[in-house]
This record gives structure tokens, sequence and C-alpha cells, in this order.
């Protein structure tokens, strides 16, 4: 009987082995691709930069010899900190707009969808995914961190995702695809809003759809298929499900994100926007979003 038990146990390890190679060939399949895919930036870094080598010569070729006037030498030289920040705009603002050309060209060659697909190489909507994902990566990220702040917000609009300027993503990564947000949303730093996902050999791709007020907690993660109903709260650190619905006016907590609380905040809200609507004062006879054991140290 302990040789048969050995014999088992053997055997489950063997099995394990398995699941944990094919998960790293899984994962070394994904790098392969993301590596293959790089080399769509040669063209646009090169006519990026080529951009900035007109500017650049436009700008500098009517200087006249410096022993004939050497003042526009200086005038040039002080100006010089002011020519390079225009530079590094045009350069980011033509990788925007190259990226945005190939973008739409890969998007005629092949339609994105939702669904499951195999995270192989050979699987067309695999292949596209990460290509498509490549290609708006690194743009985005030197979009993100331009001095200027809502260039994030036209980058990920730029790139797919349907979002106003009411909505805010501070220090956050959203995929750039199948996301909706509605207005006055708030992605806390560090969260993840993910529209895709692999998971073991499968790429998932379902829409995220964040209704109005709703508000995403640091370090929180957003799966495929989630939906935020109005003034929903996802607290920090926490994380929902594959199509995981979040209620409305309710604050979900923990992993996988469960029911906490009712959002109390939401009866203020309410309250202000009527009473600013019908132009009346609102009086309280007791605090309103105070729990029962801080009305005794508050003397309500």
């Amino acid at each position: 009987m302990e040789q048969e038990k050995k014999s088992l146990t053997k055997e489950e390890q063997k099995e394990d082995d398995k699941e944990l190679a094919l998960d790293f060939t899984i994962s070394s399949a994904v790098s392969r691709v993301n590596i293959k895919f790089l080399a769509v930036y040669i063209p646009i870094f090169w006519l990026s930069g080529l951009l900035v080598g007109i500017a650049f010569y436009e700008y500098t070729k009517n200087l006249p010899p410096i022993q004939e006037n050497w003042e526009a030498w200086i005038i040039t030289l002080v100006l010089i900190p002011f020519a390079l920040f225009s530079l590094f705009f045009i350069f980011i603002l033509g990788c925007m707009f190259l990226s945005k050309l190939f973008l739409i060209l890969i998007n005629i060659i092949h339609k994105p969808k939702e669904g499951v697909f195999l995270a192989e190489i050979g699987d067309a909507d695999f292949e596209f995914w990460s290509l498509r994902t490549e290609l708006k990566k690194l743009v985005v990220w030197l979009l993100r961190n331009c001095p200027v702040p809502w260039l994030d917000t036209l980058a990920f609009r730029w790139f797919g995702i349907n979002m106003d300027f009411s909505s805010h993503l501070q220090d956050s990564w959203c995929d750039m695809e199948f996301v909706n947000f509605g207005r006055n949303v708030l992605v806390g730093q560090g969260a993840v809003v993910m529209s895709s996902m692999i998971v073991g050999k499968y790429l998932i791709i379902k829409k995220v759809i964040l209704n109005d007020y709703t508000v995403i907690g640091g370090l929180a993660c957003v799966s495929p298929g989630t939906v935020t109903g109005k003034d929903s709260l996802l607290g920090a650190l926490s994380s929902t499900i594959l199509n995981q619905t979040l209620e409305s006016g309710w604050i979900y907590f923990g992993i996988p994100a469960i029911k906490l609380k009712q959002n109390k905040l939401t009866f203020i809200t309410e309250m202000t926007k009527r009473s600013v609507d019908d132009e009346e004062a609102i009086y309280f006879d007791e605090g309103v979003n105070i729990e029962e054991d801080k009305k005794k140290k508050l003397n309500l």
C-alpha cells in the first residue's frame, strides 16, 4: 500500500510538472511574440526622428555667420532649452500619429473582438492582440510621462478608451480597448483595469464598463468583463473576478471583491445635486454619513 501511495504521488508530481512546463512554455511564447513585434517601432521612431531633424534644421538654417551677427547666436543659444522642449513634443506627437495610422491599418486587416482565444503563436487573434498592445504601450508611456498633465487622458482616448476629461487615471494602468468610462470615474494610483488577460493557455478579452462616479481604489485590479454600477466603489488592494458586476451605491472589498457596505457618500451627493438644482437650503437634524458609535463623540 505504501508503495502504491508513493507511485501515485510520483504520478501526481509528474502531472504537476507538466502543468508547470506548459505555463513556462506559454510565458516564453508571449515574450517571443512581444519581442518580435517591437520591430514596429523602427519606422515609427525613424519617421518621428526625421520630423525632429526637419524642425531643428528650420530653427537653425537662417543663422548668419557668427562674425557678422553674434547677437542672433546669443538669442538662439538662450532659446535652446525651449527649442529642445518643443522638439521633444514634436517627437512624441509624431510617434502618436504614426502609431495611430499603423493601428488603423492593423484593425482593418484584423478587427479586434471579444472572446476566449488560444494564447499561442499561430493564433491570429492572439498575435494581433500582441501587436496592438506593443504598438500602444511605449507611445502611451511617453505621453503619460510628459509634463503636461492632461496628455495621459488624451493618450488613452486616442488609442481606444471611451472616456471624457472628467475622469482621471491617477498613475494607474488601463487596457486601451474594450473599456468604457462614465463621467467622473476615478482610478487610484497603481490600480490596473484589464479588458484582456492571459490565464493559463487562454487569452480572455471582455469589455469593461465603469459607470458614472465609480471609484477604483489604489492598487486594485479590475478583471475583464467587470461592470460597475453608478456610485460603486472598489476598495484599495481589492480585485474583481471575470464578468463580475458591482451594484450601484455599494462598497466592495477583498480578493475576490465582495459587498462590504452601502456607499453613504451617494446619499450626500444626490442631496447636494438636488439642493443646487432646486436652489433650496437643506437642513439635517443629525449628521449624515456618521456611524452610530461616532455620534456620541460629536454630541449628536
